[in-house]
């Protein structure tokens, strides 16, 4: 993992990887020198970021990750058929969630004093459902594949909204740092953003 200089002059540690594909020197400078301009321009001491490249068929897939010193974090996906291109998607899209959101992100960065607080929690895949349609299950009991360890913000509920933005994540889990409980908020159909909270009753 290497580090590079925003134009605030802080450093930013990269940590560029490829599945089953040969990452060169070149590409990488590309990578940074890229992301640098992206982030520089619209993100407050962002810390690390995290990129990604694979293969879906024909085409390259890249995913980017980058880290702010709050806690919050910036996610963007791009697919092409070059993988110079896959990149330069992802960042595009990236751009755009940091503009969206420039003037809210230096206010979060000016009005928090400490980085978002992480809570340790277990995240599990379970096997999908198989076999003929209409058959019944044999047991509503499901079966679990894997056990991935995951963290969870405390966020107040704009920043809970703002989090699902820049990650272009249906649903953001996290603890409202107004009650302490588990909250939800997530991409409703109708286009507006839905809230759960299960100590708001009556």
């Amino acid at each position: 993992m290497g580090g590079h200089l925003t134009k605030k002059g802080t450093a930013m540690r990269y940590k560029i990887t490829g599945k089953h594909i040969d990452i060169g020197e070149a590409l990488q400078t590309h990578v940074k020198t890229e992301l640098v301009e992206i982030v520089g321009k619209y993100a407050e001491r962002p810390t690390d970021a995290q990129v990604i490249f694979s293969k879906s068929g024909h085409q390259f897939v890249t995913e980017v990750i980058v880290h702010l010193s709050t806690g919050l974090s910036s996610q963007a996906k791009g697919q092409e058929n070059d993988i110079y291109a896959s990149f330069d998607s992802a960042g595009a899209k990236m751009e755009k969630q940091l503009r969206r959101y420039k003037r809210r992100l230096k206010n979060h960065h000016n009005e928090r004093a400490e980085p978002v607080e992480l809570s340790h929690a277990s995240s599990y895949i379970l096997a999908a459902e198989s076999g003929v349609d209409d058959q019944e299950p044999d047991s509503l009991q499901p079966i679990i594949i894997a056990e991935i360890e995951t963290k969870i913000p405390s966020l107040s509920v704009g920043e809970a909204v703002m989090q699902m933005e820049l990650s272009s994540s249906p649903v953001v889990v996290f603890k409202n740092e107004g009650n302490s409980g588990v909250n939800v908020v997530y991409r409703r159909d109708d286009g507006n953003i839905g809230w759960i909270d299960p100590t708001r009753t009556g």
